[in-house]
């Protein structure tokens, strides 16, 4: 069983990390020029709001949260070892970051029609003094995925000797991303002497994708600690029961 629940989470893992790469790349993309990373938007659209793209994204985020929350349920002790202690962090910041950003593009786009491309995005982000949090949006998620990939396979030889390149990519990628994305920022304001206002699609359900926001974020931190708590208490159970049968 445990054999098992250790493959999905593999499995759904790497669906999410690969999304993330290539959402890394497109926005780096953009150091080259605008048109390059929309051109990349594009395809990374095609591929997950297909309806195979979205079971698999979606699918994946949905099982691999399901199994973060059967982890902290059933942790017995939390003395973790520094490395652990940042990959929980950044697992557990991601979905704060990316509900922001999915609600305004995905969500959007699929309630209300909006048409999401980078300059469009960049001139919201830009008009509600959000663009730091579209900077820090992917990095906890990168940081997250790669620790967790490098605890399965860092016994493997081939992986030791990769280890200066992969920690390069590490580092690396995300600062190219961020480069990107500044770059895309600063295209968007020489095309507009005065940028315009955000997309009228946006602006008319702003209230709507508001309350999406508030509701999504209240109950994954409702899960998250429930699950803790839920397993706070049952250690302290347990440990009583022991107690109460060595007497």
């Amino acid at each position: 069983m445990k054999q098992t629940l250790r493959r999905l989470q593999l499995g759904s893992g790497l669906v999410m990390l690969i999304y993330v790469f290539l959402h890394l790349v497109n926005h780096a993309l953009g150091i080259w020029s605008l048109e390059l990373a929309g051109q990349g938007l594009t395809l990374a659209m095609l591929l997950w709001h297909s309806v195979p793209g979205t079971v698999v994204l979606y699918g994946s985020a949905g099982l691999h949260f399901a199994l973060a929350l059967h982890t902290i349920y059933g942790r017995r002790y939390w003395a973790l070892p520094p490395a652990e202690w940042i990959r929980l962090w950044a697992g557990l910041s991601l979905p704060l970051l990316l509900i922001r950003h999915a609600v305004g593009t995905r969500l959007a786009a699929s309630l209300y029609g909006f048409e999401p491309n980078y300059e469009r995005i960049v001139i919201s982000l830009i008009t509600s003094g959000t663009q730091g949090l579209q900077l820090a949006l992917l990095a906890p998620g990168w940081i997250h995925g790669c620790l967790g990939l490098w605890f399965r396979v860092r016994h493997h030889a081939m992986v030791q000797r990769a280890k200066p390149a992969l920690f390069a990519l590490l580092v690396f990628l995300p600062l190219l991303s961020a480069a990107g994305f500044v770059r895309m920022m600063r295209a968007v304001v020489v095309l507009h002497a005065t940028l315009p206002a955000p997309d009228p699609k946006l602006v008319a359900h702003q209230l709507a994708l508001d309350a999406w926001r508030h509701n999504l974020v209240a109950i994954y931190l409702s899960l998250v600690i429930s699950a803790f708590v839920a397993g706070q208490f049952r250690n302290w159970f347990d440990r009583r029961r022991m107690r109460d049968s060595l007497r």
